[in-house]
């Protein structure tokens, strides 16, 4: 029994003594890590306590031309609140919502319901994400645990829609995602810098004093070629063309044909980058880019410039085109849009026909054609600097079929994209020397140093430039009365240019729906702007380019002329100079009776010399401009006299001068020699085409212009 009571003691103070054991064990491990290996633990907790945030750089902005802002950084100023964290009463969050009830459009108890309606274990509940500055400073000096105030940087677009698809957007992270955006964001997202913070046991984060600071650098800034008052325009009246045509969408571009430098391009329907989300992912694509289309007739500058460069057609050269206006090629039919008969090398163009064009192009080789093209920027990417532009397509000669070439020579059987059609035109503008078209002229960095300059990009020469001089009339008489852009004319303003109008492939089949367009530069003789329109399924009647583009054409060449000095002093001496007191009528073969009345009605004197009552000659000539002081002199025979038409084949009749007449003489007059007449305006006749005294198949078609009263240049909207 006893021995069992001191197995019992033995083991009771062994366990006592273990239990002494373990504080006392405790209490040595405290005084290790407090003096022992304390320096070096603190060391090691404070390394682990400390880490490093970010600090966001500033993204460069993106200045017009001119130096206009276009894209920018705003702060938005974002508050949420942690419901749940310790210390933060119900008065303290009362005081947060009625503060934010005070500057904010919410009301406090609006605020208030937020915070209740977050699920119980929420620990970030967001108040507001674009607070006013007066309502974040009035919450920071506050100091409320539990306020969580942060600070996020948008992007900002200080002019909405304008120039949209050339600027691109950003995404949240504010990445650029399309545009110039997108090009060059690596040089517009600059460095970001570094913060050293303490972090706490429960994660949180905190700054303290003295802590190493790496400060961010602002990205660098991008002057543009981009002139906003042309894009403005260019967009107005694009919008307005689309809807007057009821187009589904359309594009236009504008480019300095001596630089490559675009000016301007739009597309509508458009979106405003400041919330692209708004609108659907088609109307955020660059058309002016991406979009590849069959041209149609604006093509038909390969076929000119091929056939004149390797002298397989000259000026003079006369094309007959069937009367029905449609001719069988390999089993496929080429047509007209008008039968247009007897036309000559320039005609072809000014009237447009396919018939003919084709002919042309059947005399040259595959080959050449195709290096041609090739030559003018087809079927290669113009390297622009935006993102996603599209190559085009074009065919290699050994993919042709029969009917390939006349087929190509027209604008079908071949994509571009819209810009390379630009280009290829501002080359045939610059006498032949294609650019490189640039958005983009200069780099600067945040303290506004050159950092990097655009240079003038010389691609190749499309052709010789007396080719090309030989054809910019033909062009020109396109932007005629007896062209196919007619619409596109500027009064005192000289254009040269070409239509288009192209049937729409829809699966596999060539529909009813057109897609049509016009570009053209001026001035004429010294150009310095490339205009590209073109409307995507205009509704009018009829779709042709030259009614539904011109229009739009005619518009923006107009108010940009009246914001280029040069430019509008030019139309305004030219007007000047062209205005007249009053023109020589054609008195020839008139009695002197009938002469009188007619001088008499326009208040021009005349003396007659000889005797008769047949006039067989004057002096001015016919149509000469004339001053209240001049008179007119005409000489009298007894016998009228008729002009010598031995020499005239079959058929054919002499223009006759109608110029200074009236609209109703000179129909009579025109009439008398078998031809038709399209009259433009009223009252005395101060131009006509052709020129007179040609000799043309009768039935053909003269356009007279009169005018009653003083023309006024318009230059502006």
């Amino acid at each position: 029994m006893q021995k069992e009571q001191s197995g019992i003691l033995n083991r009771m103070f062994v366990i006592f003594g273990l239990v002494l054991l373990v504080p006392c064990a405790i209490g040595m491990q405290l005084f290790r890590l407090n003096f022992w290996e304390g320096t070096e633990l603190r060391e090691l907790w404070s390394e682990q306590a400390i880490d490093y945030i970010p600090i966001p750089a500033q993204r460069g902005n993106i200045y017009d031309d001119d130096g206009s802002l276009l894209a920018t950084n705003t702060v938005a100023y974002k508050v949420a609140i942690d419901p749940k964290i310790s210390g933060l009463t119900r008065d303290q969050i009362q005081q947060v919502c009625d503060t934010l009830g005070k500057y904010q459009y919410e009301s406090s108890g609006q605020y208030l319901q937020k915070i209740n309606a977050a699920p119980q274990r929420s620990r970030y509940v967001v108040l507001g994400k674009n607070i006013k500055a007066r309502a974040y400073e009035a919450l920071r000096q506050m100091d409320i645990r539990g306020v969580i105030l942060e600070e996020e940087y948008e992007r900002r677009y200080s002019f909405g829609s304008l120039a949209a698809h050339a600027l691109g957007y950003v995404n949240h992270e504010i990445t650029g995602m399309t545009g110039l955006e997108n090009q060059y964001n690596e040089e517009l997202n600059g460095e970001d810098g570094v913060q050293q913070v303490r972090r706490g046991r429960d994660g949180r984060i905190y700054a303290y004093v003295g802590a190493p600071r790496k400060q961010p650098q602002r990205g660098h800034a991008l002057y543009t070629t981009i002139d906003s008052h042309i894009q403005a325009i260019v967009e107005e009246e694009l919008k307005s063309g689309i809807e007057r045509t009821d187009s589904n969408y359309g594009t236009a571009i504008v480019m300095d044909p001596g630089t490559g430098a675009v000016k301007a391009m739009a597309n509508y329907p458009t979106y405003n980058p400041n919330n692209p989300a708004s609108l659907n992912t088609s109307n955020r694509r660059n058309f002016a880019i991406s979009d590849m289309i069959e041209p149609g007739s604006t093509f038909k500058l390969v076929t000119a410039i091929t056939a004149v460069e390797q002298g397989k057609v000259s000026f003079e050269e006369e094309f007959e085109t069937p009367e029905d206006g449609k001719v069988q090629i390999h089993g496929q039919w080429m047509r007209d849009h008008d039968p247009l008969g007897t036309l000559s090398f320039s005609e072809v163009i000014e009237q447009s026909s396919n018939v003919a064009t084709s002919q042309i192009a059947m005399r040259l080789s595959d080959d050449i054609f195709y290096q041609y093209a090739r030559n003018l920027g087809f079927g290669t990417p113009t390297n622009i600097d935006l993102p996603n532009e599209e190559t085009g397509r074009l065919p290699k000669p050994y993919e042709w079929s029969k009917v390939s070439l006349p087929w190509m020579s027209i604008g079908y059987e071949v994509q571009v994209t819209p810009i390379q059609l630009a280009q290829a035109y501002a080359a045939f503008a610059n006498g032949g020397q294609m650019m490189r078209p640039y958005m983009v002229r200069k780099v600067v960095d945040s303290e506004d140093n050159l950092v990097w300059e655009q240079e003038h990009t010389v691609v190749r020469q499309i052709a010789e430039e007396e080719t090309l001089k030989k054809l910019y009339p033909s062009f020109q008489r396109v932007v005629s009365d007896s062209g196919t852009a007619e619409k596109a004319q500027v009064t005192g303003l000289t254009i040269a240019g070409k239509t288009g109008t192209a049937q729409k492939l829809v699966n596999g089949r060539y529909s009813n729906s057109y897609r049509s367009s016009f570009v053209g530069f001026f001035p004429a003789d010294d150009p310095k702007y490339v205009v590209l329109v073109i409307l995507d399924e205009p509704e009018t009647y009829p779709p042709y380019g030259g009614w539904t583009a011109g229009p739009v054409f005619q518009q923006t060449a107009k108010r940009i002329a009246g914001l280029d000095n040069e430019i509008e002093k030019h139309i305004i001496e030219q007007g000047t100079e062209n205005e007249a007191w009053a023109y020589a009528p054609d008195l020839q073969g008139l009695t002197l009776e009938e002469a009188k009345l007619l001088l008499q009605k326009q208040g021009i004197s005349y003396t007659a010399e000889g005797a008769g009552d047949w006039i067989t000659a004057q002096n001015p000539a016919a149509g000469s401009a004339l001053n209240p002081a001049d008179e007119v002199t005409v000489e009298l025979s007894e016998q009228m006299t008729v002009a010598d038409k031995t020499d005239l084949p079959e058929g054919y009749s002499v223009i006759p001068d109608v110029g200074g007449m009236s609209m109703r003489k000179a129909t009579r007059l025109i009439a008398g020699r078998g031809f038709n007449i399209k009259m433009i305006g009223s009252g005395t006749v101060y131009s006509q085409f052709p020129r007179p005294g040609d000799q043309m198949k009768k039935g053909r078609t003269i356009t007279v212009r009169g005018k009653s009263k003083t023309l006024n240049t318009l230059v502006s909207k």
